[in-house]
């Protein structure tokens, strides 16, 4: 009966929500001609990379940080969890992992280098990079993850160091990420280059250090 009550509820709030959605009314500001004004300036010639890491660069910083700090709290009880027994792979299944975790890297790193002018950047190729990363768990190629090593730790954290490195060297320009010009391109690729390894490190952490698997890494 509980469980009834509990998918009732989950429907009813469903339902709710994407009534509120489909009556929601046009935008009171319209930004999209205030970002094109500005996009020769920001360093990217897509809006949504130039809205992410430079026009709203602090909020994605803070985003980093609580993906981050997510993770700290699986690692707080991820020690609790009691391993079982590694269940059998089909030979086939591992087969296949193995032809597209390469697939994918080179996915990611397209999406990483077309973010500067089409959809794309970071935060989708660091969820391509955990993607792979949990498929070859799945199929027994990748052991779950226990207490993160020296150069994990440097791993997860770097992309945010970067970030914040980035950020405080450019408080000499007047306010925190504010891209001089000239280095906005290059210094947001530097960002997303680190964003995506650490957010595909910290992605796959929140499932591999959670694991189950009887195959300690």
């Amino acid at each position: 009966m509980k469980k009834l009550l509990v998918i009732l509820g989950g429907l009813i709030f469903s339902v709710a929500l994407i009534a509120a959605m489909l009556d929601l009314g046009p935008a009171p500001i319209d930004l999209r001609l205030a970002v094109a004004s500005q996009l020769s300036s920001s360093g990217a010639d897509h809006p949504v990379t130039a809205v992410l890491l430079n026009f709203r660069g602090y909020d994605t910083l803070l985003e980093i940080a609580v993906l981050l700090l997510a993770l700290i709290g699986i690692l707080a009880i991820a020690e609790q969890k009691q391993l079982e027994p590694a269940l059998p792979v089909d030979p086939l299944l591992q087969m296949l992992a193995r032809i597209a975790a390469p697939l994918m890297l080179i996915v990611a790193v397209y999406l990483l280098w077309a973010g500067a002018h089409q959809p794309g950047g970071a935060f989708q190729a660091a969820a391509i990079l955990a993607s792979a990363a949990v498929l070859l768990h799945l199929v027994g190629l990748l052991p779950r993850w226990m207490q993160p090593g020296k150069w994990l730790r440097w791993g997860l954290v770097g992309g945010f160091l970067v970030f914040l490195g980035v950020a405080a060297a450019l408080l000499g320009e007047g306010s925190l990420l504010q891209y001089p010009p000239a280095l906005a391109g290059t210094l947001i690729l530097l960002i997303e280059s680190g964003l995506t390894v650490s957010l595909g490190l910290i992605l796959a952490g929140l499932f591999l250090f959670l694991s189950t698997d009887g195959d300690p890494a």
